[in-house]
């Protein structure tokens, strides 16, 4: 028998391709440091966690039949992943994201992913074709999606009778990609997972703390936020009112991937039985453990 997901995981699958310098960087910077190449994407980070907190989820991406594609999908399925509700393309290629990180943070990433923009609404098809849903019968689990996905798409997943019923976690990709969350402000719909500079772009305003941000969030039509603020206070917000936490305080050694973690502990709690207080101290202490170069579980 094949596996039931115990989430969906929509959005970005592809290959990390990360250069870090144990020393402060500047543009212009060449200095001696390590290049790793993993599996990531915002889907594929949160897939991740939420296997090693003993989940199963299933992806919904695009990842190209290529060799980078082979092997990406060995890769997820190694992981325990659920990879039959992937769109395969025979012409487009799988996509990469490419990040350069010193010891003051992130000093510049390009993410490429061309493909599963192209691909739009067809990586959906397992929704509603029968392998995970069909249109007399939606799905109505968790699902995890992200800001790689074009606004079109994201506007259709906030507004589709197909994931009407889903409990939605949506994130973005990057600052950059934060604006193509209006749709669920806009509509109501979906727990958002932002940082405070992604939620003041949303807003169309700053904040000074996650606290304003949460309730900007909701006074803009947000139904339920998570914001974070770095190693500073974080903020759950919906109707029920907000809680906060500080993060423990630990040493960064990366930083590519702790929002994702964040988000994937976060849903891993509360699927526990975990109150909204308690699931966000579990959030921030599964992102302060990678943040510090361990590996939450």
């Amino acid at each position: 028998m094949k596996p039931t997901p115990d989430i969906l995981c929509i959005g970005s699958v592809l290959w990390d391709v990360i250069g870090r310098a144990p020393l402060a960087m500047r543009k212009g910077s060449d200095v001696p440091g390590r290049i790793t190449r993993l599996p990531g994407g915002v889907a594929m980070n949160i897939a991740m966690t939420l296997a090693r907190f003993g989940l199963t989820p299933a992806l919904l991406t695009a990842i190209g039949r290529d060799a980078e594609g082979d092997e990406l999908i060995a890769a997820c399925t190694a992981r325990g992943m659920i990879t039959d509700t992937v769109y395969r393309s025979e012409d487009l290629p799988t996509d990469q994201y490419m990040a350069v990180e010193g010891a003051n943070g992130l000093i510049a990433a390009i993410a490429d992913a061309h493909s599963l923009e192209s691909a739009g609404a067809k990586i959906l098809r397992p929704l509603t074709d029968g392998t995970l849903a069909t249109p007399e019968a939606p799905y109505a689990g968790l699902a995890a999606l992200d800001g790689n996905l074009t606004l079109d798409l994201l506007n259709k997943i906030a507004t589709s009778p197909v994931l009407a019923q889903a409990d939605l976690r949506v994130a973005p990709a990057s600052p950059g990609k934060a604006e193509r969350l209006s749709p669920f402000l806009n509509h109501n719909r979906g727990t958002l997972y932002v940082n405070i500079e992604e939620a003041g772009l949303l807003c169309q305003r700053g904040f000074d703390n996650s606290v304003e941000a949460a309730d900007g969030l909701l006074a803009r039509g947000a139904a339920r936020v998570l914001v974070t603020d770095g190693g500073k206070t974080a903020t759950e917000g919906s109707v029920e009112g907000l809680v906060s936490e500080t993060p423990p305080q630990v040493l960064v050694t990366r930083i590519t991937g702790a929002g994702d973690t964040f988000m994937a502990a976060h849903i891993a709690a509360e699927l526990r039985g975990a109150n909204r207080a308690d699931a966000l101290h579990a959030a921030l202490e599964a992102a302060a453990i990678y943040v510090s170069g361990k590996t939450p579980t």
